[in-house]
């Protein structure tokens, strides 16, 4: 039974909302609701796919969304509400140009100027006698940004949490700052956790770990299929950034149809490097044993699950530092009775341990992501091993609706809720 929270509304910004590559966001919100959390969403951009995961019908909270750039139609009321929020305070307001200022010299990155005027209009159009008295970013980077300059033309306590990309692309400058000022800040990896600590580097900001988990009744339905016979049914899912490893992946499927092995993979995503990975199926030769589906809604993705024998993804780290933590997509297979073979980067090892639950190998290794493939179509006895000890390390660690207790346990104590 929930318990109402009366010590007011708690304002979660947002990048983008509803957004389908953030099913673990919509679901943390409807499990605060259900909790008694009152939220109102703060969205720095319109939806952009034009459909979302079913869960996000069930949520209550109000949604409005900020102008998205300096350049968009809405510039006079963007500037108008900030030059009305300056002329009621001033001293204010000067304190966070000055620190826009500050942050715009050391990355010279005009984003700084949009998310001071996003966070002036939130603060004179939005947050104006409401009931918000704490406000929560997801991501460290422009949501967090918009957090802190609401912060500080607001008054308003803030926090955020920190999750991938937002954190190891961030000049550690600037995220430090935004530390400094937060009540505190959430992580969904212990690995997330130890970086953030150096960047903190002995300030009194909590970091907790808070694990995203996934929401179980969403995958009563699975496999539980330990022997399996070919064509063998392989899936990824997943962005198509560097960061996945996804190179990794094809080369992998080419040495197992070198070695006759018959299989039908199929990748669900989208992003910038598909003109890339469309261009190595062909020349891997690899067209007609597999697909690339594209986004797609998360019904669609359970449904591949349910068909798949193995799912596959070779994270690592980018170029430019990008990482991933823990996919989710990781923790829904075990859920599904799927068995995983993953890299052994990042955050991976705090959910898989191989060859218990999973099977981990070496980041950019085809050869070795090609033989821990095999393993996991062709041994029943691992595979029955693997698909149980998946199932009980979803349960036990990464059950959602357990998870989401101890982030409202900081919520209450940590923001006054």
């Amino acid at each position: 039974m929930s318990l109402p929270v009366e010590s007011g509304t708690l304002g979660m910004i947002l990048k983008g909302y509803p957004r389908i590559s953030e099913t673990f966001i919509s679901n943390e919100i409807l499990l605060l609701e259900a909790l008694g959390f009152r939220i109102r969403i703060f969205s720095m951009r319109s939806p952009r796919e034009p459909f979302t995961h079913a869960s996000v019908n069930h949520i209550k909270a109000r949604v409005d969304y900020l102008p998205e750039t300096i350049l968009s139609k809405r510039l006079p009321a963007l500037c108008g509400h900030n030059l009305l929020l300056a002329a009621r305070d001033p001293a204010r307001y000067a304190t966070a140009i000055k620190m826009a200022w500050r942050r715009w010299r050391r990355t010279r990155k005009s984003a700084t100027i949009k998310h001071l005027l996003q966070a002036g209009y939130l603060c004179h159009r939005l947050l104006r006698g409401s009931d918000c008295v704490h406000l929560h970013a997801h991501f460290a980077h422009s949501p967090t940004s918009v957090a802190f300059f609401s912060h500080l033309l607001s008054g308003l306590p803030f926090s955020f949490t920190a999750h991938a990309k937002d954190i190891y692309t961030s000049d550690p400058r600037q995220l430090a700052e935004k530390a400094a000022a937060a009540r505190f800040i959430a992580t969904c990896t212990q690995y997330n956790r130890r970086y953030l600590e150096k960047i903190v580097d002995g300030r009194r900001t909590p970091i907790f770990l808070a694990y995203h988990g996934i929401d179980l009744q969403l995958f009563r339905n699975n496999r539980r299929r330990a022997a399996t016979q070919p064509p063998y049914d392989i899936l990824t899912v997943a962005r198509l950034t560097p960061k996945k490893g996804l190179a990794t992946v094809y080369h992998a499927l080419r040495r197992l149809k070198d070695q006759g092995l018959s299989f039908r993979h199929t990748l669900i995503g989208d992003g910038e490097q598909k003109q890339e990975i469309q261009a190595l199926r062909r020349r891997l030769g690899l067209e007609a044993d597999t697909r690339l589906l594209g986004t797609r809604p998360h019904e669609d993705v359970c449904r591949c699950l349910r068909q798949a024998d193995l799912f596959v993804l070779g994270c690592e780290q980018a170029a430019n530092g990008d990482r991933d933590g823990i996919p989710n997509v990781i923790l829904e297979s075990m859920a599904m009775g799927v068995p995983v073979v993953a890299t052994d980067f990042s955050a991976i090892p705090e959910a898989i341990q191989s060859d218990y639950n999973g099977i981990l190998v070496d980041t950019a290794r085809p050869e070795a992501m090609a033989a821990a493939m095999r393993r996991g179509l062709e041994d029943t006895d691992l595979r029955r091993e693997l698909i149980a000890n998946g199932l009980a390390t979803v349960r036990t660690r990464f059950d959602n609706q357990m998870l989401v207790g101890t982030l409202a346990a900081v919520y209450r104590q940590h923001a006054g809720f």
